[in-house]
């Protein structure tokens, strides 16, 4: 078992003392892992004995998992279905608000009907949830803080003490198998998952890994123990320009020494499964290609050097990602060493698919009965039962761990900026609190809430959680006035200022600051800056509360700011900051800042990779600094850059990808009737003559699908016309990916600006073609005005017509490409 035995502060010291993350000679290889769980005989000949009893279907009917909006419990009788699981935003009978009996009912539904198979020896359904920051798919859950804030703590026994709440929690439901840690080492905080990960430091990482995996798994034989899940390996958090499902270009020395760090104490401690990597690898002299089609990553080095005895399951239709797959046919990910493969939507087609590719010698016998010994090894060792037959089942209260996850807020919470001594603030002082996430759940908890990207929750969906505004009232009581965005109010009523700004929830993909794109916040959320404008100079001290999933340019915001403290995603317990910021009744500190920075803040727009150790390293803020109450360090007066420029190497100008955070809004109208497309990616949104869903292209609820009966259209359409930059406009094109499910029954046009193009013959050449690319000129709009363009992107209809996009910029050079589309302005 894993052991921390520098004390907390003694590790804060060491660090800062050596920041270089090379100080310790890493591994020259792969290590081998002594295992805290060993082989077991009479398990092993137990999993023989079932292995041959089974035929090729219901193995690989084990061997995949499928998601709970398709697959039913009778699914799992007839099709030996391995594992279920439900990604964010998918709820019991589709109940954002189901209660722990309604997840316990459905999860007896399953196992029951796994034990109720043909099967000669009965084998038990395994359920896995991204559990990522508490049971955090599930409506009153304790909600910790994000990684990224565990990691500022510096605190590896309350981690763990985490990871004990969230089995607990994730037991109440009947589910028995958690998604997490998260193990990446962030090198580039462009990236969206940056606050998945504890630190850009891989000491942290690797000082959490094995205590985190303990947490969740104990040692099977507590009703609070569920299956643990290193992920996702290898690599993820080292892509170029911080790109998600992007390339590693790591050396061989860093993947080993920096990626692989939280992987040696997490498969110390016993975890169970590893989840493959979406990314890539190219060390510079060779191209490993996809992680989840790599046999010499995945079965030479982690199955075979570092001994992982588990199962490897894929991410989300990973095995597409492998050169010649797709979502449900990837021989290649199995013969590499994938084990269970996540097909959420297409299982019955990789079932039928698998069998045929085995009985025709493209994936060996051999390979899947070592996959289905691997997952029945794991389901025996967790010891699955009846999910109702846990002491937690479906109880409420198993769902709670609030004084635990306020006392991590608390320890996360980094203070960048004193220089007046403002905080801590006197309880019996007048405070003005201003600013659009001082009472929002959803800018506090950040994405992988209740919903896949967090984007579309309300506070009435947090019953148990308190907002940071709540907190400070609570602590404060008539004496706080709330403005959210400062105006109406007269700053001089007031003794000081408290500001909750930062950024809105998001997940993979949507999180991404692309390259056209830098890392200053106020570019992003301009009303920020606004709101601060409007309360400083004003003569009260201004204390800004900054929640984001990563560090950012902020120098803007910190000149208007006496005090300044980095809060990360606290989660559901706001009263946890206002401990930190409010002084006792009696006057003296109620809680200290002990937390320390485990990301480096930059201190230019596109200081970006910026890593503790790097050479020339000089960030802003760097790696372990946080200041504690009584500090005379002052930041001043900082440089500030208002540019919007692109930190990246890019020819495309982004209108939209993931449509519900669109660079440009998107509407659809119908006749007179117009609707924004809102955050709610489960939403339908249904008018006259056409209805719009969320739908895949190319990943994972990326397009919107729009179904047309008669006239109307879709369109991405900005409040103020924008300038295209001149290198979208050189041989310029308006790319866009799509599916087209049905061909039009009458004229479609795509439009930019005031000009349009009959795009009919193209639609109805791709209809039924997969995922095609489609590239209009910019010339083919006749009289755009590439200065000032509002509508960037629109397609009409005037009859039946299905299709989904997504993807959708303005490519410089594409219209010189061979595939482009041609038009009678051309």
């Amino acid at each position: 078992m894993t052991s921390f035995p520098i004390a907390r502060h003694a590790f804060l010291a060491a660090a800062l003392l050596a920041p270089n993350v090379h100080a310790a000679t890493p591994p020259a290889d792969w290590p081998a892992i002594k295992r805290a769980v060993a082989p077991d005989a009479q398990l092993e000949a137990r999993v023989r004995a079932i292995v041959a009893s089974m035929t090729l279907e219901q193995k690989v009917g084990q061997m995949t998992q499928a998601e709970i909006k398709t697959a039913t419990p009778a699914d799992v009788r007839q099709y030996y279905l391995g594992s279920v699981l439900n990604g964010g935003g998918s709820w019991p009978n589709g109940n954002k608000h189901a209660t722990p009996a309604d997840w316990l009912a459905l999860a007896d539904a399953y196992y029951e009907a796994s034990m109720a198979t043909d099967m000669p020896v009965k084998v038990p359904v395994i359920w896995g949830i991204d559990a990522m920051h508490g049971n955090s798919n599930v409506a009153g859950a304790t909600l910790f803080p994000h990684n990224i804030g565990l990691g500022a703590a510096r605190d590896p026994a309350r981690v763990k003490q985490m990871a004990q709440a969230v089995g607990k929690a994730v037991r109440a439901t009947g589910i028995n198998w958690v998604f997490a840690p998260t193990l990446a080492v962030v090198r580039d905080d462009r990236w969206g998952r940056t606050y998945e990960s504890f630190s850009e430091d891989p000491r942290i990482v690797r000082q959490y890994a094995g205590g985190y995996v303990e947490g969740l798994q104990g040692d099977f034989k507590d009703d609070a123990n569920v299956v643990a899940t290193a992920k996702h390996f290898i690599g993820d958090g080292g892509t170029d320009q911080g790109k998600d499902r992007g390339v590693n270009r790591a050396s061989r020395r860093d993947m080993i020494g920096i990626h692989g760090a939280g992987y040696v104490t997490a498969l110390q401690a016993g975890a169970q499964t590893v989840m493959a990597s979406y990314n890539s690898w190219h060390d510079g002299s060779k191209d490993y290609g996809k992680m989840h089609g790599n046999a010499e990553l995945l079965t030479g080095v982690l199955k075979q050097k570092m001994g992982f005895d588990g199962f490897v399951v894929t991410d989300w239709n990973g095995i597409a990602e492998v050169p010649g797959c797709s979502n449900d046919s990837c021989p290649q990910a199995i013969n590499a060493g994938i084990d269970m493969v996540m097909a959420p939507d297409d299982w019955k087609k990789f079932i039928a698919n698998t069998v045929a590719q085995v009985r025709d010698g493209r994936i060996p016998m051999a390979r899947i009965d070592d996959a289905v010994t691997r997952i029945l090894r794991v389901k025996l060792r967790a010891n699955l039962q009846k999910p109702s037959a846990s002491v937690h089942a479906g109880k409420p209260e198993a769902l709670q761990a609030r004084a635990l996850a306020r006392k991590l807020v608390q320890e996360s919470l980094v203070l960048l900026k004193n220089d007046r001594g403002t905080l801590p603030l006197a309880r019996g002082k007048k405070l003005l609190v201003v600013g659009k996430s001082a009472d929002s759940m959803a800018n506090q908890s950040g994405g992988w809430t209740l919903t896949w990207q967090g984007t579309d929750n309300k506070n009435s969906d947090f019953p148990n959680g308190d907002t940071i505004l709540a907190g400070l009232r609570a602590a404060a009581g008539e004496r706080v006035t709330y403005s959210a965005d400062a105006q109406g109010v007269n700053v001089a009523d007031f003794d000081a200022v408290i500001a909750v700004i930062g950024e809105g929830p998001y997940a993979e993909g949507d999180g991404d600051i692309g390259p056209a794109a830098n890392l200053r916040h106020s570019a992003r959320y301009p009303e920020d800056l606004a709101v601060l404008r409007a309360v400083a100079g004003k003569g009260r001290p201004i204390v800004t509360v900054f929640l984001s999933g990563r560090p950012l340019y902020a120098n803007d915001l910190l000149n208007l700011s006496d005090s300044f403290v980095a809060a990360w995603l606290p989660g559901s317990e706001g009263k946890g900051v206002a401990d930190v910021l409010l002084r006792r009744a009696d006057g003296k500190v109620d809680v200290p800042f002990t937390g320390k920075l485990s990301f480096s803040w930059p201190k230019s727009v596109c200081q970006t990779p910026l890593n503790v150790g790097d050479k020339d390293y000089a960030p802003l803020f760097a790696y372990g600094y946080g200041l504690a109450y009584g500090s005379k360090a002052r930041v001043g007066k900082l440089a500030e850059d208002s540019s919007d420029a692109g930190c990246g190497k890019t020819n495309a100008f982004p209108i939209f990808n993931q449509s519900d955070r669109a660079t440009f809004p998107v509407y659809v109208q119908s006749g007179n009737e117009r609707v924004a497309l809102g955050a709610d990616l489960n939403a339908t949104y249904r008018l006259p003559t056409l209805a719009v869903e969320t739908a895949q292209v190319n990943t994972q609820q990326d397009a919107k699908k729009v179904t047309w009966t008669g006239p109307g259209f879709i369109e991405a359409k900005a409040a103020q016309p924008r300038a295209l930059p001149a290198w979208a406009i050189e041989q310029g094109a308006l790319t866009f990916d799509t599916l087209v499910s049905a061909a039009p029954q009458g004229k479609v046009e795509v439009g930019m600006g005031n000009a349009a193009v009959d795009v009919t013959s193209e639609f109805a050449r791709l209809a039924g073609k997969g995922r095609q690319t489609v590239k209009v000129p910019l010339a083919c709009f006749a009289g755009l005005d590439a200065a000032k363009v509002d509508n960037a992107f629109r397609v009409t209809a005037q009859g039946s017509f299905v299709a989904a996009f997504t993807n959708v910029q303005v490519v410089g050079g594409a219209a010189a490409d061979s595939d482009a589309f041609r038009c009678a302005n051309r």
